[in-house]
């Protein structure tokens, strides 16, 4: 197997920090981020794992500039991210899709926005549809398709912009377990002719270690990045990487810092609940 090829830094993140305010009648803040500092490096597939409310989705927001941070830097290709780019493309969970428009317009749309002539737009969806394996759905309805097929039709979409960073927040949290695993399969063989730099938000171990170069793991609220593992099962990768004894391994040592990090945002919010 061939190791990826490190390229120069593509996201740099220097002390960033966010804290919201309630909505509710109390007005209290909220420490969500504290002093993140990463670098991400072009055609690196980072996983991002942290137990709940530690800010994984804040953070992944913010790289695409739909929040702004209180405090600290994000650049990617050396520009300040001061809002949304076409440069940094996001997949939900959600599909986040048209319902009226069929899969080629749905793909094609930010294409659209962008003033493509239709012509070029529709060539460049429907390369990208067969490329996710939807070759003939172009015109497709969301609702005549499955959930597996919507999430490869988001896909698509975000691809089509042609993006230097593909921002992806547990776009496969919604599926059965059978499609989620077919989804992963893939999302890997579709990165291998892609190489896009990838961000992606995770609540499953295996699809954490399954997916990723580095896997950065969070503490809980406030979230820091606090360790970050190299999986190097190495390129190109199949399922045949969970019979890897690394594997097993990685597994083991992501689970034991989740569980930390549970149990020290228990015992905090039992303090807290203390004090009030």
């Amino acid at each position: 197997m061939r190791s990826i090829e490190r390229g120069t830094s593509v996201i740099e993140i220097t002390g960033l920090s966010k804290t919201f305010v309630k909505s509710d009648k109390s007005k209290k803040t909220v420490e969500v981020l504290r002093d993140i500092n990463v670098n991400i490096r072009e055609n690196e597939f980072i996983t991002i794992v942290g137990p709940s409310g530690c800010g994984k989705t804040t953070l992944l927001r913010m790289i695409a500039g739909l929040i702004k941070p209180d405090a600290g830097t994000i650049e990617v290709g050396g520009r300040p991210v001061e809002g949304p780019s076409p440069e940094r493309a996001m997949v939900f969970q959600t599909f986040a899709l048209m319902p009226w428009a069929s899969a080629l317009r749905n793909v094609a749309f930010g294409l659209e926005l962008r003033g493509t002539p239709k012509k070029e737009r529709e060539e460049i969806a429907r390369t990208l549809l067969e490329k996710v394996g939807l070759k003939g759905f172009e015109n497709s309805l969301p609702s005549e398709l499955s959930g597996g097929m919507r999430q490869r039709v988001g896909l698509a979409r975000a691809l089509a912009v042609n993006p230097t960073v593909l921002l992806m927040d547990e776009p496969f949290g919604g599926l059965d377990e059978q499609t989620k695993r077919l989804m992963q399969e893939e999302l890997l063989r579709i990165w291998e002719l892609e190489r896009k730099t990838v961000v992606f938000v995770t609540h499953s171990l295996d699809e954490a270690i399954l997916l990723a170069d580095r896997c950065f793991l969070m503490s809980a609220r406030p979230g820091e990045i606090n360790k970050i593992l190299d999986i190097d099962l190495g390129r190109p990768r199949t399922r045949d990487a969970e019979l890897n004894p690394k594997y097993a391994a990685f597994k083991k040592e992501l689970w034991e810092h989740l569980r930390q990090a549970q149990v020290e945002d228990e015992t905090l919010a039992r303090k807290v609940n203390v004090t009030e």
